[in-house]
């Protein structure tokens, strides 16, 4: 395995989820990651809460935007190590399948950008995603990745979509 990985966070809008991955990612990684996001239908803009929530936590959001995951099929896309989709399959969400060779894995996270009601209560769907998506990182970024082999790697990893 690399000593660096490209991973791709994908979901429908790409506005709220995959963007908050994309945004801990890069900043948990320890220059062991670069961390994408796209969207199979982007929204064409970032959630304001998901920035807040990246804010808060002193991630940096500069250069952060909505995409399609068309920017990452062509033929001078980073190569992808590792994709994950994040849209939660409970709520019937179409859920984009990328091609290729990255190992792959669903983390599932409820869509915070889905939720009507008070700002409050917006505000702590977007900060439940965040913790969750957090948390899930972290546990990846843990992995010893260069020790394992790619089926280990992939139970591994899909045992944290789990968690």
């Amino acid at each position: 395995m690399p000593a660096h990985y490209n991973v791709l966070f994908l979901c429908t809008g790409n506005s709220a989820r995959s963007i908050l991955a994309e945004g801990i990612l890069n900043h948990k990684g320890g220059g062991a990651f670069t961390a994408y996001s796209a969207g199979s239908h982007p929204s064409g803009a970032v959630r304001p809460e998901a920035l807040r929530q990246l804010e808060l936590a002193h991630i940096p959001t500069a250069g952060l935007r909505s995409k399609s995951w068309d920017e990452f099929a062509g033929a001078d896309a980073p190569k992808m190590n590792f994709v994950f989709t994040v849209c939660d399959n409970a709520a019937k969400e179409v859920c984009p399948f990328w091609p290729g060779q990255p190992m792959t894995a669903h983390w599932g996270i409820p869509d915070p950008a889905a939720v009507k009601g008070t700002p409050e209560e917006i505000a702590r769907a977007f900060r439940d995603a965040f913790i969750v998506l957090d948390r899930r990182i972290g546990l990846f970024v843990s992995l010893p990745l260069g020790a394992l082999d790619q089926l280990a790697i992939k139970r591994e990893v899909d045992s944290i979509g789990r968690s």
